[in-house]
């Protein structure tokens, strides 16, 4: 496949994906690395879930990963491709839609659709944990950690670069290979 048409297919994945990203682009996530991982074999999914895992440890917008599988697959151009891909759609329809949806703000349509929208993005975002997951629970010891760290989320206030700081020191002694 030749760069123009790489970067071409990157652009229109990514375009499609932003506007079906109610609630982010972590709600796309599993369409995301079907497209990326099956449909176009341009990563593999431990490759996708380590860009996943860059992406939330650095600092910025969640849609980062976005970006990091651009410039995997083709590097500056690949990046644009992806970043602009994923942002442009969803904002030319924002800005398109921002004055109709605040105009018609009290009608009963607008609160029935708004309603709507909360379980389906809830259910995408779910899907993605899901995802991610299936993806990184790769033995018994990996899947005790993700039980655990769910499990702290859950039932405790601690922070999550609390779980992650101890998780890495635990791997860092050892502990966990």
């Amino acid at each position: 496949m030749s760069e123009v048409s790489t970067l071409a297919s990157l652009a229109a994945v990514f375009a499609q994906l932003s506007l079906l990203a109610f609630g982010g682009t972590n709600s796309v996530l599993p369409e995301m690395q079907r497209q990326v991982v099956e449909v176009h074999s341009w990563i593999t999914t431990q490759e996708f879930a380590a860009l996943f895992a860059l992406a939330q440890a650095a600092p910025g917008p969640n849609m980062l990963v976005v970006t990091l599988i651009g410039w995997h697959v083709a590097a500056l151009p690949g990046a644009l491709a992806t970043t602009l891909g994923v942002a442009g759609p969803s904002s030319v329809l924002t800005f398109i839609g921002a004055d109709l949806w605040h105009r018609f703000r009290d009608a009963r349509w607008r609160k029935l659709v708004q309603a709507g929208l909360m379980p389906v993005t809830a259910g995408l975002v779910m899907a993605s944990a899901t995802l991610l997951i299936r993806t990184t629970s790769i033995d018994p010891v990996t899947t005790a950690i993700t039980v655990a760290a769910a499990a702290l989320f859950l039932f405790t206030r601690l922070h999550p670069l609390m779980v992650l700081a101890a998780s890495a020191a635990l791997g860092a002694l050892g502990v966990l290979t």
